[in-house]
């Protein structure tokens, strides 16, 4: 990229000024509005340096349209995209000098062209009322360079600006950058190049003007759901109250206590109780789940009616005080009310993005990240800059509830969360608003760190019920196909998959789900505080649900034969033998087991290695669970297998045929399951005392 000849900026103070003449009969007053600010890491925390500051140069991933459309082609590019481009360039922690200032040494030039520092211009441009925007960034240091780029939609980056301290020990910088290319997709960001001496960036702002009447931000009741998370929670809640600029943002924070491990018993809780003071608010109630949890928060925000907004949250992130300021103003400055979501990067690979936005894939009726993107994204490892995906801009049909910002008023037209325990409440949500007229916007500059999905087993635990019946529920509400595409189809196929790989318990759970779907939808408030532990009854009759923590728990492994040419049961197989499999493994569980497999286990077989292929080949097994905690024993039982496929194939048989009229019924029963005042009664048994006060 060729350097231009840089211009020396000159400080410019901040002015107020009216807008161009409207139609009306007076003109919009304007002002200026801070829209986003530079930060650097809380507490310094070098894991996440990647996400605030880049020392690396853009490295930028072929364009798909000119690698061509063979399977080959678009194979080897898939396989460059995920390489990494980093050349272990770093900085040092102590050249963090506040939470707006870094230091940039003598001749090395740094990037904010990150997640947390450049400007998504994109998403301003598509839902907000800005048009214009004001780069100011201070700088200290002779002789230091500041650049300002732009990137197109397909990832190129553009120059727009430059300007340079010279001789003088400090300058203020201002750009005016317009709104009006980045349609598609694109960012601003700016790179820093220290001269002869260290600079420093003192601090940057992204400024607009804005009506006056979008001038003063709203406020969030935050609302967070706990289970048995107490240290975690606390945790939380103080980060919350100790972040000066955050908490004129907050109205009441929420905390729907539902465990019986409390957060006010965490030794961590006094510190975060005295920092939010009066804004907090414990509320004890019953095991309702996340959906239970929330709607009880969108219940107290809606009643007490002081909140622009009411954030849902998960009590067991770590979140970026910043990320909520920035929600908050996008929503204060959208077009129209919209739901404001943030990203969620792994807990334990703080760089390591989940997904740069989600949307339900209506033929199969199931959340993914469009197939133009990519999930589990490491940013420490190619950055934004060097990512031609990362530039286009994303719309989504939903956000998750881990951070999810719902202003009052889309709450009060559209109601609360639907009564589904876990799974499905935030998706059906957002595709409930965007029936009604409101965007979900997944922003990027607003996330959390939370433990990622794939460190779970919940399609094969209790959590497998409630995966199955909420998809149900929400497709029947919200399936623009007829007998919902290909879910039907589809969820049969996942059924006999796990009955092939003796996953007994799960299937029993399924079908479970598919009738008290056929049930109807009034029983999804009377179900929510009791099908948990119906559920936990019901799969504990199954070996496979028999977790043990000690692997001593389980006969050791032995088998008649030995295994047929010494297979190794990590080989993978290729699509056609997994067809062949798929073709022939139902028929073997009709087969008599091996002698001795009801008594030993034949294989260990890992979590990771646990596919569907590899356990249809074995009688029994030894297998261990994803988190790594504990271990199941697998057995084939061909009468269990024969009674189970007889139900699943009658359920799915009457799913297809009654499909139009449960539609019919769950679509005319929603505005009263999601009313304030169906959920009050729900809600009566904790609410006839008094919640407690913090």
């Amino acid at each position: 990229m060729t350097e231009q000849p840089a211009k020396k900026a000159t400080p410019r103070r901040r002015t107020t000024k009216k807008a161009a003449a409207a139609p009306a009969a007076h003109p919009v007053e304007t002002n200026r509005r801070v829209l986003q600010r530079q930060i650097m890491p809380v507490e310094k925390d070098f894991d996440v340096f990647a996400l605030y500051v880049d020392p690396e140069d853009a490295n930028l991933d072929a364009d798909r349209y000119e690698i061509g459309g063979s399977r080959a082609a678009k194979d080897l590019n898939n396989a460059a995209i995920r390489q990494s481009t980093t050349t272990g360039k770093g900085i040092h922690p102590e050249q963090i000098e506040s939470r707006t200032a870094l230091r940039v040494r003598s001749g090395e030039r740094l990037s904010f062209g990150t997640y947390f520092n450049a400007f998504p211009a994109s998403y301003w441009r598509r839902y907000s009322v800005v048009t214009d925007v004001r780069l100011t960034v201070e700088v200290s240091g002779r002789g230091a360079t500041l650049v300002v780029y732009r990137s197109l939609a397909n990832g190129r980056a553009q120059r727009v600006d430059s300007a340079t301290t010279g001789s003088e020990a400090k300058g203020t910088f201002v750009f005016e950058l317009p709104l009006k290319p980045f349609v598609d997709g694109g960012w601003y960001w700016y790179d820093v190049i220290a001269g002869d001496d260290d600079a420093v960036v003192e601090s940057a702002e992204w400024s607009a003007e804005v009506p006056e009447d979008r001038l003063e931000h709203g406020t969030a009741d935050i609302a967070i759901t706990t289970m048995n998370r107490p240290d975690f929670c606390a945790k939380l809640i103080g980060q919350l109250g100790r972040d000066e600029l955050l908490k004129p943002y907050l109205d009441t924070v929420f905390v729907m206590e539902q465990g019986t491990q409390k957060v006010v018993d965490s030794p961590s809780y006094p510190e975060a109780r005295d920092a939010l003071g009066d804004q907090l608010r414990i509320v004890e109630q019953g095991n309702l789940g996340g959906s239970g949890g929330y709607a009880r928060g969108q219940l107290e925000s809606l009643r007490k009616g002081t909140a622009t907004y009411a954030l849902m949250m998960d009590d067991d992130v770590v979140c970026e005080p910043e990320g909520i300021i920035r929600a908050i103003t996008f929503g204060d400055l959208a077009r129209r009310p919209t739901i404001v979501g943030g990203h969620m990067f792994s807990l334990y690979n703080k760089s390591e993005l989940h997904s740069f936005g989600e949307i339900v894939q209506p033929w199969r009726f199931w959340w993914m990240t469009p197939q133009d993107g990519y999930s589990r994204w490491d940013l420490s490892a190619r950055n934004i800059r060097s990512a031609r995906w990362l530039h286009k801009r994303v719309d989504v049909d939903f956000n998750g509830w881990f951070m999810c910002l719902i202003p009052r008023e889309v709450i009060d037209r559209i109601g609360l969360s639907l009564p589904l325990f876990i799974k499905w409440d935030d998706a059906e949500y957002g595709l409930r608003a965007k029936a009604a007229g409101f965007s979900t916007v997944t922003f990027p500059g607003a996330a959390v760190w939370h433990v990622p999905w794939t460190d779970k087993n919940d399609a094969l635990d209790w959590q497998a019920y409630f995966h199955v019946r909420n998809r149900f529920v929400s497709a029947l509400l919200h399936s623009p196909y007829p007998r919902g595409g290909k879910l039907i189809r589809e969820d049969f196929t996942y059924s006999i998959a796990h009955l092939v790989s003796m996953q007994y318990s799960t299937v029993e759970l399924r079908n479970l789900a598919l009738e008290d779907v056929l049930a109807g939808p009034h029983g999804l408030h009377a179900q929510l505080p009791t099908r948990l532990g119906e559920v936990n009854t019901l799969r504990k009759q199954f070996s496979d649900a028999q977790l043990q923590a000690d692997r001593e728990a389980f006969p050791e492994t032995r088998r008649k034969k030995p295994p047929r040419k010494g297979r190794d049961i990590i080989e993978i197989p290729s699509r056609v033998s997994r067809m062949i499999t798929a073709g022939l493994a139902p028929i073997r569980q009709l087969r008599p087991a091996r002698e001795l497999s009801s008594e030993f286990p034949e294989v260990e077989i890992r979590a990771m290695d646990a596919k569907w292929y590899r356990l249809a080949s074995y009688d029994s097994a030894i297998v261990s669970m994803n988190d790594g905690t504990s271990a199941a024993f697998y057995k084939r039982d061909t009468a269990t297998f024969r009674d189970l496929v007889k139900r699943t194939a009658d359920l799915h048989q009457r799913l297809a045929r009654e499909w139009p009229e449960l539609a019919e019924q769950y679509r005319a029963a929603l505005p009263e399951i999601t009313a304030p005042e169906t959920w009050e009664q729900t809600f009566r048994p904790w609410t006839e005392g008094a919640d407690t006060p913090a």
